[in-house]
């Protein structure tokens, strides 16, 4: 992480390479605690609120015994993100707060990721208890991307043991199903209700629909959406090559945009 990079650690502003937490606290330990990345352009944090809400959900959902200080985080981001170069910053911004009680932000660069995404499918069974949580338990996300890089691909999607595909490791899954429709797969198949996601449903009307892997592999549109990356088109499944032009990725991509855009301006 670049030096620039600034942390709040429970209300103290120092530089992320200082930023640190004891060794006992079972967020470092167990991966109990909960977390939140938001993009912040120019300056301004993007749907700030819905992540909050979202965080005050998780903590109430692994039953995180710490009461989530939404006014006193908005006063320490406003500030955080000020020392960090106010307007002129664009890129990341993380919470973090953990089972021993700690109190993390951090700026941070958005991360690298190439235009389009070349994915393959990697088995997975989703942990039910975590419904409704965004967790520190990420082990199995990264090994996941991990594993389909050794691959050759870019990114993984997982999917049932019994076919059903259900989102990337960290992006939710958009296709063009054959009868022309935009849809994702339903928050029933125990995948995050990412804020991101739910914009796209919005702004394109996309329609929840499950989806096998036999079925996305004969689709000819898809893409990924998070809040890092927007909007990002597929252009490979296994072996399947998916060809130009995404017109609905494109018009996602557009619609997304715009609604940021007026959210920051």
């Amino acid at each position: 992480m670049p030096v620039d990079e600034l942390a709040f650690v429970d209300g103290a502003l120092l530089r992320a390479v200082d930023a640190v937490i004891p060794a006992t606290d079972d967020g470092f330990l167990r991966g109990d605690g909960i977390f939140e990345v938001l993009r912040v352009y120019d300056g301004a944090p993007f749907a700030l609120q819905q992540h909050l809400e979202r965080l005050e959900s998780s903590a109430r959902n692994l039953r995180l015994d710490l009461p989530v200080p939404a006014s006193t985080l908005e006063a320490e981001i406003a500030e955080l993100l000020e020392a960090r170069g106010g307007t002129s910053f664009d890129g990341c911004l993380r919470i973090v707060m953990s089972r021993g009680g700690r109190r993390v932000l951090l700026t941070e660069p958005v991360p690298a990721a190439p235009d389009a995404a070349r994915v393959c499918f990697v088995t997975y069974s989703p942990t039910r208890v975590l419904d409704g949580v965004k967790s520190l338990s990420y082990a199995a996300n990264m090994l996941a991307g991990r594993v389909a890089r050794e691959r050759g691909f870019d990114e993984a999607l997982l999917t049932t043991p019994h076919g059903r595909v259900l989102e990337a490791p960290t992006a939710s899954l958009f296709y063009v199903a054959a009868d022309g429709v935009l849809c994702t797969p339903p928050l029933e198949e125990h995948i995050l209700a990412s804020i991101t996601r739910q914009l796209v449903i919005e702004v394109c009307g996309a329609s929840e629909r499950p989806v096998t892997t036999d079925e996305l592999l004969r689709c000819d549109e898809a893409f990924l959406a998070s809040t890092t990356r927007e909007v990002q088109p597929i252009v490979q499944v296994e072996d399947r090559t998916l060809e130009a032009p995404h017109e609905r990725t494109h018009e996602a991509a557009r619609l997304l945009r715009d609604r940021i855009r007026a959210a920051v301006t």
